[in-house]
């Protein structure tokens, strides 16, 4: 089975004061098991690690430079 990759960048809605949790969520309705949500932010998204657990993912964040997190999060069969 293929795994899909789906990529979301929410640097720019956040620059704007616009909240991405929906725009995010939308997204992850797409991932299926094995699939791969990587997520783009200005800081650690810590309030959402917790809320994907709940919906069966696994991630690993990595600071890319300051104000650029990129978190990849792993949806488990």
């Amino acid at each position: 089975m293929e795994q899909r990759i789906i990529e979301l960048d929410v640097r720019e809605d956040l620059n704007y004061k616009i909240e991405p949790f929906q725009k995010i969520m939308e997204a992850i309705k797409e991932v299926k098991d094995n699939d791969i949500f990587i997520l783009h932010a200005p800081f650690k998204p810590v309030p959402l690690f917790a809320v994907l657990k709940a919906k069966g993912f696994t991630h690993e964040e990595e600071e890319i430079e300051s104000k650029h997190w990129k978190v990849t999060f792993t949806k488990k069969a």
